[in-house]
């Protein structure tokens, strides 16, 4: 159903409930309601996060914007909706705040969630910063057990564009544990596999990583 349907949906429910006096549609109104306010609030958020990485500028309405999405994601029970919206609760606190202890709890929730519903795509973000939580740690046999996970699951749904940046993401874990042939190994799949499918911020990233290992 679009957008505009499920305002006129909303609208219908409306009439009843004030014309008609028919007190469930308030309810199933508000169901209809939730289920608009939902993405938009996980899109505006993401737009956001976005713009925090391309200005590093916080604005703490995108957290409001994730934990409303979660809240009602949960009350809808769609799970897999939950699962997305607390990942990016916990990418805030780790990404934007520096604060990784903070966000774990947020990522074993969301890959549990999306784990219930084989959402692979939602648990592929979730592995991958609990594997970045796991190497702020110092947890470095773990936080590769987890990265090479997220890029496992990236590759069976076909996420090719999520495969390259997991790839970049093990390269520099490789370096930071003494293994520079591993590293360059990764990037060299990262390249080929960022050229195939036109992911051109993944191989800026490669380039930046080339260049930040040597």
């Amino acid at each position: 159903m679009q957008g505009q349907d499920w305002i006129e949906q909303a609208g219908e429910l409306f009439e009843a409930a004030m014309f008609g006096g028919d007190t469930s549609a308030l309810d199933r109104s508000d169901d209809v309601l939730d289920a608009v306010e939902a993405p938009l609030s996980m899109a505006r958020g993401k737009v956001l996060h976005v713009r925090f990485l391309n200005d590093r500028e916080e604005n703490s309405q995108e957290l409001l914007l994730f934990e409303r999405a979660a809240e009602l994601y949960k009350r809808l029970g769609d799970a897999s909706g939950e699962a997305d919206a607390l990942f990016w609760v916990g990418c805030w606190h780790q990404v934007v705040k520096g604060d990784g202890a903070t966000g774990r709890p947020y990522f074993e929730r969301s890959y549990a969630l999306a784990k219930s519903v084989d959402d692979r795509r939602t648990m592929s973000y979730a592995i991958r910063h609990l594997g970045f939580a796991e190497q702020e740690a110092g947890h470095f046999e773990q936080a590769r057990e987890c990265l090479t996970a997220s890029v496992t699951l990236r590759r069976e749904i076909g996420f090719q564009p999520g495969v390259a940046a997991g790839l970049v993401a093990l390269a520099y874990l490789a370096a930071e544990t003494g293994d520079p042939s591993g590293a360059s190994r990764h990037l060299d799949e990262a390249q080929s596999v960022a050229e195939s499918c036109g992911a051109k911020a993944v191989l800026g990233w490669i380039e930046q990583a080339r260049t930040g290992i040597r």
